[in-house]
């Protein structure tokens, strides 16, 4: 049963990355010192740009500054939690920018439910995807009979930690979504990436993707589902209510900013 919280959802189009970014933040603020009765999910694709959080290990090799220029890409550090990551066309990026105190104060839980939003709206269009319990994100990909665990409630197959790496090296399993948040009293920013066409691919092999050493990207038309930036967003959208109880089904996304 959906809650009476409503998700407001903005889709602002193709952006570049840190015009958003000062936006989430500027959001943010107001948000902690008056919060309202709604949250909001951002929908944006970004021009292409690599970021990085500042939690991000000391072993992670960073992009090579010759690479980088070759490429026309940009370095941006973030407060998010995470590694190494890109953003461009062809991948649809979402920043729910939701207050905890309304739905559970809980990161661990949030970050669980934001994969379930996307685990959803990966099975509603018929792709396979699961978590890996050593490494935030959703995968897809032949995970071998009786590897899959069922570690959260939501039902969703989780590949143990054991198996993980042995599995991630042979390409057996592969990685269509990113995430990496941030929040200051309870109010959440930052938030998903999912790889809707193959065109983000080429620039993800310039750097060791989310810190994960042999990881394999793939996008949903190269495991065989072709959908538009705008079919994905819509199944994201229809996803919410199911993973975060406290919110009501959205109406259509917006294309002005009401915060």
């Amino acid at each position: 049963m959906s809650g009476e919280r409503q998700l407001r959802v903005v889709d602002l189009g193709r952006r570049e990355y840190r015009e958003v970014l000062e936006l989430q933040r500027s959001i943010a603020r107001w948000r902690r010192n008056s919060p309202p009765d709604h949250d909001l999910l951002l929908l944006v694709e970004h021009l292409p740009v690599i970021t990085f959080g500042r939690g991000s290990r000391e072993d992670v090799t960073p992009p090579d500054p010759a690479w980088l220029a070759e490429a026309g890409l940009d370095l941006v550090e973030i407060e998010r939690g995470g590694d190494l990551t890109y953003h461009g066309p062809g991948q649809l990026v979402g920043y729910p920018i939701l207050d905890l105190r309304a739905h559970r104060k809980d990161l661990h839980w949030y970050l669980r439910r934001i994969e379930e939003v996307l685990l959803r709206a990966l099975a509603e269009h018929g792709l396979p995807a699961f978590r890996v319990e050593s490494y935030t994100g959703v995968w897809t990909g032949s995970a071998p009979a009786g590897s899959l665990e069922t570690v959260e409630d939501d039902g969703f197959g989780t590949v143990p930690a054991g198996r993980a790496d042995a599995l991630i090296g042979a390409g057996a399993i592969r990685k269509v979504a990113s995430i990496g948040v941030h929040a200051s009293r309870w109010i959440t920013w930052h938030g998903f990436a999912l790889n809707v066409t193959p065109e983000p691919l080429a620039n993800f092999r310039g750097i060791v993707a989310c810190g994960i050493q042999g990881v394999r990207m793939t996008s949903l038309a190269s495991e065989g589902a072709s959908l538009t930036l705008d079919d994905a967003g819509a199944a994201v959208v229809r996803a919410f209510p199911a993973a975060f109880p406290s919110l009501a089904p959205s109406p259509a996304p917006e294309v002005a900013l009401r915060i």
